[in-house]
């Protein structure tokens, strides 16, 4: 399948969407690093497209004094993929999330 041929209007437009949503994750990333929104705040908006979209790795990694090591190990431990994002995570697994890190 090849992928579909954009105006440059089109490729304006969405180059600018991608710059907001990074914008706005980086924006999440450093309230909860900062400790002014919880996890479970988080994982409540999954209908909010800047958390769905968001990589659980680099979710786990935004909370205070957990890195790359702790958030793989957590991950593994719980049965979620490296690469699923928030919108994908199961019941059990935001329930096993919050009860660990809550």
């Amino acid at each position: 399948m090849s992928l579909p041929v954009l105006t440059p209007e089109e490729k304006l437009k969405a180059l600018k969407k991608a710059q907001e949503m990074r914008s706005k994750r980086a924006e999440l990333r450093l309230k909860l690093k900062k400790g002014s929104i919880t996890l479970r705040e988080v994982l409540e908006k999954t209908d909010d497209e800047v958390v769905a979209r968001m990589r659980v790795t680099y979710l786990l990694q935004s909370l205070p004094q957990v890195g790359k090591v702790t958030s793989e190990k957590l991950m593994r431990e719980i049965g979620i993929n490296e690469n699923r994002r928030v919108q994908g995570l199961g019941k059990r697994q935001k329930e096993q999330l919050l009860q660990r890190l809550g």
